[in-house]
């Protein structure tokens, strides 16, 4: 199947400032995206790319004097299998000792994510005597889906995992927030996707489209995308950038005061 993927961006802002960006379908999809993605700045600008520490494509946007507008557009046709997130219940969950070095940073704790706290005694508790496999992973998933409520209106850039567990409230980076905090609780390293998810092969929620968040962990040998806020396998996920919470994957990030003029977000099957 093909998605097509694309967004309308603008930022008012007080020049001479940067913005960097992560806007390009992550390298590990690359190849997927047929033609090429075709990302527009206005007024054209010059911009420096890059990987950044996780492999992620940043891009940074060089803002003049007399610059008090950025608008940043893409569009871009994508393919997918069109087959649910993949689901293998016999992959386990490694020891510490037995993982892959590099995972090892997915364990610790990170700007939204306090592994070392109150949490980690309730993870514990709450699921100690859960068989270190897929079961352990689900069972997180199918606690912070229902001990969350995803509410738009209480949406807080700053909310840590922490405060969502004790708010009880948030939206998709909340939901993700806490079931990495409590999969790195129990040892299962946990990492913070990015990208777009479109409601393909499901009812379309009421909401205006946006970027949305899940996470990966690392079970047997690979590792594998999990959905604190659906709860389900879903059809064409296309990441964007992963870290180690939304802190590492800023979508837009303006060295100074900024406000957003608009904000306009597509990702729908292409019929036929």
């Amino acid at each position: 199947m093909l998605i097509q993927i694309g967004f309308d961006i603008e930022l008012v802002l007080n020049p001479p400032t940067a913005v960097i960006y992560m806007l390009q379908v992550h390298p590990s999809r690359a190849s997927d995206v047929q033609g090429g993605e075709h990302i527009t700045i206005s007024p054209p600008l010059t911009t420096d790319h890059y990987l950044d520490a996780f492999d992620n494509h940043c891009a940074r946007v060089r803002v003049p004097a007399g610059v008090t507008q950025v608008r940043l557009r893409n569009e871009a046709r994508v393919f997918d299998t069109g087959w649910p997130d993949p689901v293998d219940h016999r992959a386990v969950a490694h020891a510490p000792d037995a993982l892959p070095v590099e995972t090892l940073r997915f364990l610790l704790p990170s700007r939204y994510c306090e592994v070392d706290g109150e949490l980690l005694a309730f993870a514990w508790q709450t699921f100690g005597q859960v068989p270190r496999n897929w079961a352990l992973v689900q069972a997180v998933c199918d606690y912070v889906h229902q001990h969350l409520l995803f509410d738009y209106q209480r949406a807080r850039s700053t909310r840590t995992a922490l405060e969502g567990w004790r708010e009880r409230t948030g939206v998709c980076r909340d939901f993700t927030h806490l079931a990495i905090t409590l999969c790195r609780c129990l040892n299962v390293p946990a990492r913070y996707v990015t990208g777009y998810l479109g409601d393909i092969g499901v009812p379309p929620v009421p909401y205006p489209m946006d970027f949305s968040a899940w996470f990966e962990v690392y079970l047997g040998d690979r590792w594998w995308a999990f959905d604190a806020r659906h709860n389900q396998p879903r059809i064409g996920r296309i990441p964007i950038a992963r870290g180690r919470d939304a802190a590492d994957v800023p979508i837009t990030m303006v060295f100074g005061e900024h406000t957003l003029g608009r904000f306009e977000v597509v990702t729908e099957e292409v019929a036929g």
